[in-house]
């Protein structure tokens, strides 16, 4: 029986990624769709018929098996513990949280309604993806990882809701950055972090040459971007593993590269793609493994952009009917909001001390 599924947002990943999938794919059945907004709602050429509301108060659980939420970050936990509660089960765009605050709210609807709350996480769905975590293995002790995602022009929709932080709960961290935490924890297992420290910085956000025109979003007019386009920090999760983070929205690199580098003490593995849709890419996918001074490229699969999204929904089914997965996604969340809210926190503080004149500094010391 096909999962009776409402596509709850009609901005890019509603529309692009999420609606034409789901139509196509036979474990699902689109029944309904939710957004606010007319000219949103009139775009549904890839589901003709199929009922349009201005609010998720139209759907319940008689009708509804599962809600597929792609609304705005600040939205995110809003929406999900409301069908939550009335015993929808949602399939959540990351980030599923901007606050550990949240993530509480999130788990105390899932455990009210009796549903369960499934998040998304495209990057280890990717074949390239999957062909490095079976190296994991080979490489003995796995002792750090390198995590990086850098576009050369990617800042979505200036002056939108993702470059404002009331709206996005900040900027390439909540983007970029959890899908490389996911892509961590899918790659060595989840684990907590000890220690975080980092930086931030906003060289890029206010300029419109650096937009993602492949997103084809029109500037917004109105608030200028107030969070970060790039990210860099250091880790050390609980079982002794260090990460080195970093994630870009726009650089001056010549195109958009993902990598992904784990040093084992029996060898290292890394990875060089390009996650997401950007026609910028890394030409294709590089998986090396190294040991004793020999590298060797080994073979990766070689996919049409977007595959993982497909791949994410075949298995989305059988994961809706296991109990077990109750509270995963949202313990899995705590523990990535934790570090970026850590990391943000670090990047604060580093501000600071910059910002006290060095004479001023001097005399502190005294």
């Amino acid at each position: 029986m096909s999962v009776r599924t409402a596509v709850v947002g009609l901005g890019w990943a509603g529309r692009e990624l999420w609606l034409p999938r789901l139509t196509g794919h036979a474990d699902f059945d689109v029944v309904a769709v939710v957004d606010p907004a007319p000219p949103a709602r009139t775009a549904l050429d890839a589901a003709p018929g199929v009922p349009v509301h201005p609010t998720v108060d139209a759907l319940t659980a008689r009708a509804v098996d599962l809600a597929v939420v792609a609304v705005p970050n600040h939205l995110h936990a809003e929406v999900a513990a409301g069908l939550l509660g009335r015993g929808i089960s949602v399939f959540l765009e990351k980030p599923v949280c901007v606050t550990s605050g949240e993530a509480g709210t999130l788990a105390a609807a899932e455990q009210r309604g009796g549903a369960v709350l499934l998040a998304g996480s495209a990057a280890a769905h990717r074949g390239d993806v999957t062909a490095l975590a079976r190296l994991v293995p080979e490489l003995g002790h796995i002792r750090h990882v390198d995590l990086s995602w850098v576009r050369a022009r990617g800042i979505p929709q200036a002056g939108g809701w993702f470059t404002q932080r009331s709206k996005a709960g900040g900027g390439v961290l909540f983007d970029l950055g959890w899908h490389l935490l996911d892509t961590l924890a899918s790659l060595l297992g989840p684990a907590r972090f000890t220690q975080v420290v980092g930086v931030t910085s906003n060289d890029f956000v206010g300029a419109g040459a650096f937009r993602a025109a492949w997103r084809r979003d029109e500037p917004a007019a109105g608030a200028a971007g107030d969070v970060e386009d790039t990210a860099r920090g250091f880790l050390v999760r609980d079982d002794g593993v260090s990460v080195s983070l970093r994630a870009g929205w726009a650089s001056h690199e010549a195109r958009d590269v993902t990598r992904i580098q784990l040093v084992g003490s029996a060898g290292t593995a890394e990875l060089r793609c390009t996650f997401g849709f950007s026609p910028n890419r890394h030409p294709h996918a590089e998986l090396t493994l190294t040991r004793e001074g020999t590298t060797t490229f080994l073979p990766v699969p070689d996919e049409p952009i977007g595959t993982e999204y497909r791949r994410q929904l075949d298995g989305l089914a059988a994961l809706l009917a296991d109990p077990a997965r109750r509270g995963r996604a949202i313990d899995e969340a705590r523990t990535t909001v934790r570090v970026i809210e850590d990391l943000y926190a670090s990047a604060r503080s580093a501000h600071e001390q910059t910002a006290v004149p060095a004479h001023q500094q001097e005399v502190n010391s005294r």
